[in-house]
């Protein structure tokens, strides 16, 4: 098998447990995912199976879509609802002061990460440290939020809960900007729920629990859960002849005509199926990620 599996995470189990979850299933060892979502997330995991590993990190690094719910007047350890979380005792601003903290969320800006993260620091892994009761001179990174719309502000005697749908860019903390924006009020947040819409050109709307995946399985049809991965690969497209597939393949360069002067290409063979991943240099296709013909992709 060779493909994505546009995975619906509940609430609760890692993206670990998917991961062997599709072990199981498949009987293939090589199995992995693009993009991890907390124990606490749920929504779109894309559950990457056989050779399509190889493409986590072209999977990964795109745009990504959720709806979050963050809880304003108490803070998180962990900046979501995993913590320990302390009431602040201050009031929560009015709507007006929310919307307009939110909005100056827009745009390209550093954004510190959460001390319970991945993020990893002369070898040594934040989320590890902090448990420890450590913690790491963490460094701010550039994100993009490219839009934040708030869908719905509730006020209720556990807090303020404002839910909103955010698109960005790869990289970006939904649990650092609830923690920002419960700073910028004075009052305190923490990510209290959060699903992902949208993630590797995948949506929601079309994901697949894993309890309708176990009986895909048990009926033999677990292969109509498993996409294509050249789809969803965010490249141009150049296709070969059989002779300069071969090359490619072998790990030779092949001058194709018309390429661009650079930039890295999904390479397809022609019966459109996908051999790899190229980039251009000196007008030349240079192998980078090979697949050897293993069938459809």
């Amino acid at each position: 098998m060779l493909g994505v599996v546009n995975l619906d995470k509940p609430v609760g189990p890692t993206s670990h447990d998917m991961v062997a979850l599709l072990r199981r299933l498949t009987g293939d060892r090589r199995i992995g995912h693009a993009g991890t979502l907390d124990p606490l997330a749920s929504g779109v995991l894309p559950i990457l199976v056989g050779a399509a590993t190889r493409f986590s990190e072209e999977l990964t690094g795109g745009r990504k879509r959720y709806q979050a719910t963050i809880r304003l007047g108490a803070t998180s350890v962990t900046d979501d609802g995993e913590g320990p979380i302390t009431p602040t005792a201050v009031d929560v601003p009015d709507d007006p002061a929310i919307h307009a903290a939110l909005a100056r969320m827009v745009g390209t800006f550093e954004q510190l990460p959460p001390a319970f993260s991945a993020r990893k620091l002369g070898g040594r892994t934040a989320h590890r440290v902090a448990r420890a009761g450590d913690s790491l001179a963490l460094q701010p990174r550039e994100v993009v939020v490219d839009a934040l719309e708030v869908l719905d502000i509730a006020r209720g005697a556990a807090g303020t809960d404002v839910t909103i749908d955010l698109h960005c860019g790869p990289g970006t903390y939904v649990r650092s900007i609830a923690r920002d924006l419960g700073q910028a009020l004075g009052c305190g947040g923490y990510l209290a729920a959060l699903r992902r819409t949208e993630a590797a050109g995948l949506r929601v709307e079309d994901a697949i629990r894993p309890e309708h995946l176990e009986a895909l399985r048990e009926q033999g049809r677990l292969a109509e859960a498993i996409l294509p991965v050249a789809k969803l690969l965010p490249l141009p497209h150049v296709q070969l002849s059989d002779h300069e597939v071969g090359r490619f393949r072998n790990g030779s360069r092949v001058a194709v005509r018309d390429l661009p002067r650079a930039g890295r290409l999904a390479v397809f063979d022609p019966r459109e199926e996908l051999v790899g991943i190229g980039s251009v240099a000196g007008g030349q296709l240079q192998p980078e990620k090979v697949i050897q013909g293993q069938g459809p992709a």
